[in-house]
């Protein structure tokens, strides 16, 4: 009698059919579901770090903390047309942009809106020696050099980092400051480089093209933004 077919599927006195043979032990097969809540998981994983990474709570973009005298930019550098270097003194000569001691608002209020409540923190600062406690706004990391004399004389505006300020009640940080942020503009400054007479000017545009301008003023004052680690690092 010719052998039936399920006899010839079967393995040698076991009864086993091909299809139960394991070319790989049995707890192979766990590696399927493994590699299921591996990838789900690595998705979800990537998905909550890039929107931690670049949200704006982590770049700061947004901030605007509430300071001990409420000094409106709008009014004072739109309104009123103060030149940010009145207050910023420094911005031109040294890394740090200062934050302007009492006597400087003194050198307006000390005749202007003398009795404004608003006003008792400059006051009690001018009686006691004790300086307003401004909160900064643009705070860059301790292993982050920048500085702010060499972007204001190769031409950088304020308003390329710090944004309408002018039109602020309370300033915020319109830019997120990241590295990457940075080395965008080093590697393609010449959008963002003026007369160097214009760089507090916020409502100055070019008459022409502003990378041409910036592109012929780069080479005039042979600016080459570096992109080396150093520069920033060190």
């Amino acid at each position: 009698m010719a052998p039936d077919h399920d006899d010839l599927s079967r393995g040698p006195g076991h009864g086993a059919t091909e299809t139960d043979k394991f070319v790989f032990p049995k707890w192979t097969n766990r590696l399927r579901e493994a590699s299921a809540v591996l990838a789900v998981g690595g998705l979800l994983y990537a998905v909550v770090l890039v929107t931690g990474v670049f949200s704006p709570q982590n770049t700061a973009v947004g901030y605007a903390p509430e300071q001990p005298v409420p000094y409106s930019h709008a009014l004072h550098a739109g309104k009123m047309g103060i030149d940010c270097r009145y207050c910023h003194n420094t911005v031109e000569t040294t890394a740090k942009a200062n934050i302007p001691p009492t006597a400087t608002c003194l050198n307006c209020h000390a005749t202007v809106r003398t009795q404004s409540e608003l006003l008792e923190p400059v006051r009690r600062s001018a009686e006691t020696g004790e300086p307003i406690k401004w909160v900064r706004v643009h705070d860059l990391p301790d292993y982050a050099y920048f500085n702010h004399a060499g972007h204001i004389q190769s031409g950088v505006a304020c308003v390329s980092c710090h944004g309408r300020v002018d039109r602020m009640e309370v300033v915020e940080q319109v830019q997120p400051l990241t590295m990457g942020w940075c080395l965008e503009c080093h590697r393609d400054p010449a959008p963002h480089i003026r007369p160097v007479e214009f760089v507090t000017d916020m409502e100055w545009r070019p008459e022409g093209d502003a990378r041409e301008l910036g592109a012929r003023l780069m080479q005039e004052k042979g600016i080459a933004p570096s992109t080396d680690c150093t520069t920033c690092h060190r």
